[in-house]
Order: C-alpha cells, then structure tokens, then sequence
C-alpha cells in the first residue's frame, strides 16, 4: 500500500494487493465506527447567566433556558443520545419543561450539571437550582403544578437542585413528574429536593408512573413525600439516599408486588416510612439502611388519611431502627460542603448515603 497525492491536494491510500486492501476495509470501518460514535452523542450547553435563547447551544454560545435547549434537542434523531449540560446558576421555571424528545432503548436524554458533585472542583454553589413559580400547568388527576414533565422514555437527570413552589395559587407542586405508565426509564441521580412546607413546600419530589424509576445518591429535605409510584410500576430501585423530614411519607407505593431494590438508604424525622393501598400486604424487602425517628412507620390510605399498618408482609435485613440523624446545615459560616449529609458521629454514616458517589471527600 502507498500514498498518492490527489487532485484535490489530500493524500489517498492505493491498495497493491489483497491485503493491502483487507487493510484498508478495516480501517475504513474502523473510521466510519468512530464517525457514527462522534454523532451519536450530542451536547447542548444551558447558561442562564451568560447564555441567549438566540445562541445554537455550543459550550462558547450556551443558550439561556431549558426549554429552548429542548426545542433544540427534538430535533435531533432519536437513535442518537443528548446531554443537555446546565451551568450553575438558578434557573426560574414560569410554566413546567416538557422532556419529550423521542428516544430508543440504546438512546438516553440526560439533563445534568456541567459540573458534578463529585468532580474534583465542584462546591455547592455551582450546582444548578430549578425552581418553578408557575400556577397549576397540569389537570391530570387533578390540578397542581410541575416543574419537569418527563413525556418520554430513557431520561437521566443527574446533579441538579429542585426546591420548592412558593406561588400561593399552587396546592400540589411536583418538581419531576412521569403522568404516562407505559413509559420506560427513568433515572434520577445525585439531586437534592429541598422543601419548606411553610413558604416553598413540595407535594412529591418525584412522581412517576411507568417502569424503570432509578433513584439514587438523592437527598430529600422537608418535602411532604419523596417518591410517589402508582401505575404500572415495575423495576423500580431507590439506593444510597437521604429523606429527612417527610410530613407525610417517605415513599407512596402502588398495589404492586413487583420486587424492587432499596437499599442504603436512611429514612430520619418523618410521619411515614412507606405508604400503600389499603388491603394489600406486599412481600417486598429493605435491606441495609437506617429508619429513625418516625412517628409511624408502615401505613395504607384510607380516603380521609393515612392510618398505621397493624398488618404487614414486608421483610428487613441489616435495618437500623435507633439513633440520630445528624446532618451538616448551614451555619454562620454558610453552605458547607457536605451540606444534608451525615456529619461524623451521626447514626448511618456506614450506609453510605448522600449526594456524593465517591466515599473520599
């Protein structure tokens, strides 16, 4: 095999024999395999300080809202995935965000940080926070407002803040919602739902009907519930994860008996562990986490309210029901780091659970 200069000035190889041009097949493959991974992965930049909605979405040219970003991502093929990288800053919600672009089971949609909790110059003022001051933007089931409605399969949200609603006018405020129960995956990871039920309350930090909900490394403060799952749920997993201060549970769960994962996580200071339906007695297991604090612990709605479950088919394994959660809240020094996550000495440090993945901090 040898060079050639072409006519248009660009070296050509010139296959000699079989070989030779066995040779060139493959690396011809190989450079058409490395062309179709380059455009099967799409990066759409947001940056509500500096960016412009007029921008293309470019790392130098970011646009400047989540919902042009989307604009942009529908666009794209759905055999290809999109991440959506958000820069820090505090993204204000008017009306929720519909995450619909089309995807297939090898193509995920991923909305997250540009800079994650576990990079190396991460702080806690660079994550990006969502927050929604919208009315009621849906009437599904009833009126209440939304801040991301995920209207697709395979979404992957990593590394964002969600807090409250403090519009007067809205009664039920769910930052991620999921209304179809034919979809399929979901992921949601290393974000902080952060409610204040007296100003800015969240009704449930996530809402998912479907398949495939993935909850993991998240942290919920002072929301009413963290997860409310109910229609055609399956495959569903909550791990590593922190709800402190749920005033009516941890967890609604559908008549389902489908086995789920929850494990290493600590439930601290809530009404609820878990509520279901009333007359039904799963068999599902948590296994290595921590259950502290709780004014009741399994329960079933029954029209006018929660009532405590006498009767239960659930089972436990390495579950701690004793000790305090201690937290690191701001102080006079401000944010700290670490922030809702266990300090040393607290009770389930050993669990692992909290906002970072990586064990050394």
């Amino acid at each position: 095999m040898f060079a050639n200069v072409a006519d248009n000035g660009c070296f050509e190889l010139q296959p000699t024999n079989i070989k030779d041009m066995c040779k060139l097949r493959y690396l011809l493959c190989i450079i058409l395999l490395l062309a179709r991974y380059h455009l099967s992965a799409q990066n759409i930049f947001v940056d509500v300080q500096k960016g412009s909605d007029l921008n293309p979405g470019s790392q130098d040219a970011p646009l400047a809202t989540l919902t042009k970003a989307m604009e942009h991502a529908r666009v794209i093929n759905k055999n290809e995935n999109v991440t959506i990288k958000v820069l820090p800053g505090l993204y204000v919600l008017n009306d929720k965000v519909t995450i619909d672009k089309p995807n297939t089971e090898e193509a995920w949609l991923t909305i997250e940080a540009a800079i994650m909790p576990d990079d190396a110059d991460w702080t806690p003022t660079q994550m990006p926070v969502i927050q929604s001051i919208s009315s009621n933007n849906s009437t599904t089931q009833f009126p209440h407002a939304i801040g991301l409605l995920i209207a697709t399969g395979h979404v992957s949200i990593r590394g964002l803040k969600f807090l409250g609603n403090p519009n007067p006018n809205v009664k039920y405020y769910y930052p991620i919602n999921r209304e179809d129960s034919t979809l399929t995956g979901l992921n949601v990871s290393q974000c902080y739902f952060i409610g204040e039920k007296n100003s800015a309350p969240i009704q449930g930090s996530i809402w998912a009907h479907g398949a495939a909900t993935h909850v993991d490394h998240c942290i919920f403060f002072g929301i009413k519930n963290a997860l409310l799952l109910f229609k055609g749920i399956k495959d569903f997993s909550l791990t590593y994860s922190i709800i402190s201060g749920a005033y009516e549970a941890a967890v609604w769960y559908g008549p389902f008996n489908h086995p789920f994962i929850f494990q290493n996580n600590i439930v601290a200071d809530s009404e609820y562990l878990w509520l279901r339906q009333e007359n039904t007695f799963p068999k599902y297991e948590f296994s290595d986490c921590l259950f502290t604090g709780l004014k009741h612990y399994m329960g079933y709605y029954a029209g006018n309210g929660a009532v405590p479950a006498e009767r239960n088919g659930h089972t436990e394994r390495n579950v701690g029901k004793t000790g305090k959660l201690l937290l690191s809240e701001v102080g006079v020094n401000g944010l700290p780091k670490d922030y809702l996550n266990p300090i040393s000495g607290s009770e389930g440090t050993q669990l692992r659970a909290g906002i970072f993945k990586k064990t050394a901090r």
